[in-house]
């Protein structure tokens, strides 16, 4: 269970995520040594789960961002764990998720341009195994994202 100091510290850190724990201690008004030994605890018990970079993939090069959800034909008892193998090693899919119902998976996928995202699409997409049916959603405009938690 989080204390009201463990979500004071959270929310800092996600704000500002580069601060050195002097800095949060002395923003929480805390001795460094009580934020070291609250990080920890909060590290092995699984609630924080390591600080990230974002990278801001249009700056590196990769200005296509395609959506793929993907129905398997599940006659086989791994399609699902074979398609998902097979998805993760294609660097340029980002994220995948596994969903109940008529949408089995989805795939989030970047590419530097359209002739990239063909090439990608025909020789790595297509070759997955167990594909149904894909549906593609290319990205237009991302209007909210945000993974801080409300603490």
């Amino acid at each position: 269970m989080l204390t009201d100091t463990d979500r004071a510290l959270l929310r800092r850190w996600q704000a500002e995520p580069d601060l050195q724990v002097t800095e949060l201690a002395a923003e929480l008004g805390l001795a460094q040594s009580v934020v070291s030994r609250r990080i920890e605890r909060l590290r092995e018990d699984g609630t924080l789960r390591g600080v990230h970079g974002v990278i801001d993939w249009k700056a590196a090069g990769y200005g296509v961002e395609v959506s793929l959800r993907f129905t398997l034909d599940k006659a086989e008892p791994q399609a699902l764990d074979r398609f998902l193998a097979a998805a993760r090693e294609v660097p340029e899919v980002i994220e995948i998720q596994t969903f109940l119902g008529r949408v089995d998976a989805r795939l989030q996928v970047i590419a530097r341009d359209l002739a990239h995202w063909r090439e990608l699409y025909r020789d790595r997409i297509l070759t997955l195994p167990h594909i149904a049916d894909i549906e593609a959603l290319m990205h237009v405009a991302r209007v909210k994202t945000d993974a801080v938690l409300p603490v």
